[in-house]
């Protein structure tokens, strides 16, 4: 019969190294965390092969003094914390004390350091097993540590390396991380002898360009809000700018790097009403709290938290970013002209919080340039088009547009429609220049906006049909009829049994009127099969709603009057989120007047 022995000390750091120590990857990050928490101001990293070979990490921190550098190898040895109530509320990366020990029971360790007033530096080794003697070694302020061969000693676990490549790849995207989280810091990376990365130290806004580069900069709005002890400061692109995959998200929680289900959640229900559902938005944000609010000592890799107020930080986050989505536009003219291949000049000045507002924000007044008329029966002079739709509505049911004083000064971003393209795209000149629209895009944006804003006030007009449609349909769906009747009239529409076989739809919503109602009716009853009343009307909402909208949009090919397209332009102008439509693409591109010009080389 077995006894129940207790391991010995190498066997367990090994065990604990399963946890820790996954990849090369895994132990840069635990010795770059040690160097920040050591106070650097420049850290420089060396890898060779991937990493699998050597990583080593050199920094001009406060270093360890020689009495104790031997427990910095040790299990369960550490500066951060020493008490319960110092785990409750750590601030710092590293406090477990099992990186280093773990790290040297699988590799080859080299330990160097010297503090500010220390006369010599010292060094220590481990090769898989317990620590050798202080050696002196010439070091200047800092701490320097080796770790080579990675898993020379348990070559079960080595086979499960991938190529130096790889290896290198998961590296890179470690010491990115880092760098993103301490812009203050000078980050330097070499492989292979050869320098990859220099990043001086640089406020949060050059270090994110630095590491993501300039497209993402440029394609992306700043958040900036504070509220209840919470605070969050970063980026966030612009749905146009979304990704295949994940690879270009990352969130901070006081300055730690995390991946947290709860955060992710929060991101993805922002973007959701402006993002196609196979496309990852990419942002870089830092939150901050109060070290005592959230628990860090979940994992041993220290990239899973737990919150004490789930809700609070999920509702913050959320509503940080939709709001910073909904008024891109005007906060960030800059980003959208960059998403339409311009050289927009404009930026947001930074630190300042983006304001909730329509897409389109009151910026300068515009005044049409005059210019001898044309016998081409396309451009309109500004104060026929406000004469024109002073008491008419918009064709596609939007309110009246109200009496204007044609000499009054009035900011259109949008500018005035020249033309329409093919049936499909509105030409338009504003103060910049030219703006191209896809008139489909940008109504299905402004009908979704208006059901759901007419969802929210269960204010949903219905209009009853002169006469009745009458549609085939199966038992399924002249049940789900009969027994979703109230939610379909919160919903605007009349839909009942016809026949065993067939319904009748007697009203619609107004909003929706022009659109074909027996199409709609088919989608809605679809939607009420598969996930039921109170999803429809929750979770699945909008899904639907963007259903009905892209139903009701003006379609393509069809013919639009200077007078529609204009009132399109002025209800895209009070719309959120008029930038994209509901699947991310954008509606609308700017070309200025200096590209034209570069295009037909004026001026040369």
């Amino acid at each position: 019969m077995p006894t129940i022995q207790l391991l010995p000390d190498l066997l367990i750091s090994q065990i604990a190294a399963g946890e820790v120590v996954e990849r090369p990857a895994s132990a840069l990050k635990e010795l770059l965390e040690n160097s920040l928490d050591a106070g650097a101001t420049e850290i420089r990293v060396h890898l060779e092969l991937g990493g699998t070979q050597l990583i080593r990490v050199a920094d001009n921190g406060v270093g360890i003094e020689q009495a104790q550098l031997g427990l910095a190898l040790a299990r369960h040895a550490t500066s951060k914390i020493a008490s319960l109530e110092d785990l409750e509320r750590v601030a710092s990366l590293g406090f477990r004390g099992e990186a280093l020990a773990s790290i040297a029971s699988v590799a080859r360790v080299r330990l160097a350091s010297r503090t500010l007033t220390a006369a010599h530096a010292f060094e220590i080794r481990a090769d898989g097993a317990a620590p050798g003697e202080l050696q002196p070694t010439a070091l200047a302020a800092g701490t320097t540590i080796e770790v080579r061969d990675m898993f020379f000693n348990t070559p079960a676990r080595r086979k499960f390396l991938k190529s130096a490549a790889t290896e290198y790849a998961h590296c890179d995207e470690t010491f990115r991380r880092i760098a993103l989280a301490r812009p203050d810091v000078t980050f330097s990376l070499h492989h292979n002898d050869r320098v990859v990365q220099h990043w001086r130290a640089h406020s949060m806004a050059e270090r994110i360009a630095a590491v993501l580069g300039a497209d993402f900069t440029h394609a992306a709005v700043d958040i900036a809000e504070i509220a209840a002890g919470l605070s969050l400061h970063g980026m966030s692109a612009l749905p146009a700018y979304s990704r295949a995959n994940r690879d270009a998200q990352y969130v901070f929680v006081n300055g730690r790097f995390v991946r947290d289900k709860l955060l992710a959640h929060a991101l993805r229900q922002a973007y959701r009403d402006v993002l196609h559902n196979d496309r990852h938005p990419a942002y870089c944000l830092f939150l901050t709290l109060d070290p005592a609010t959230v628990d860090v000592n979940v994992h041993p890799a220290k990239t899973e938290v737990r919150f004490r107020d789930s809700r609070a930080v999920h509702q913050f986050l959320y509503h940080a970013i939709n709001k910073a989505l909904a008024g891109c536009a005007g906060d960030n003219p800059a980003a959208h002209a960059q998403l339409a291949g311009t050289s927009g000049h404009a930026a947001q000045p930074a630190g300042n919080p983006p304001v909730a507002q329509p897409a389109f924000a009151a910026r300068t007044a515009y005044n049409p340039p005059h210019q001898t008329n044309m016998p081409l029966g396309i451009a309109q002079p500004a104060g026929f088009y406000e004469m024109m739709t002073r008491d008419m509505p918009s064709p596609h049911a939007a309110p009246a547009i109200p009496p204007v004083d044609v000499a009054a000064t009035r900011p259109h971003p949008l500018g005035y429609a020249i033309g329409q393209i093919h049936g499909v795209y509105i030409l338009a000149q504003n103060q910049e220049g030219l703006v191209l629209v896809d008139m489909h895009a940008a109504h299905e944006r402004i009908m979704y906006e208006k059901l759901k804003t007419a969802l929210d006030q269960q204010a949903i007009a219905s209009q009853p049909l002169l006469i009745p449609v009458a549609i085939s349909a199966d038992a399924l769906d002249v049940t789900a009829a009969a027994e979703h009747a109230d939610t379909l009239a919160a919903m605007g529409f009349e839909i009942a049994p016809l026949s065993p076989a067939s319904l009748a739809i007697r009203a619609v919503p107004q909003l929706l009127q022009n659109a074909d109602p027996a199409q709609l009716a088919r989608d809605l009853l679809r939607e009420l099969r598969e996930s039921g009343a109170s999803h429809v009307l929750t979770e699945q909402r909008n899904e639907l709603l963007g259903t009905l909208a892209c139903h009701s949009a003006v379609r393509a090919n069809r013919q639009l009057s200077i007078t529609e397209m204009n009132a399109l332009l002025r209800d895209m102008e009070t719309t959120e989120r008029a930038n994209q439509c509901n699947h991310g693409r954008p509606t609308w591109f700017q070309i200025s007047l200096a590209e034209l010009d570069k295009m037909f080389m004026r001026g040369k």
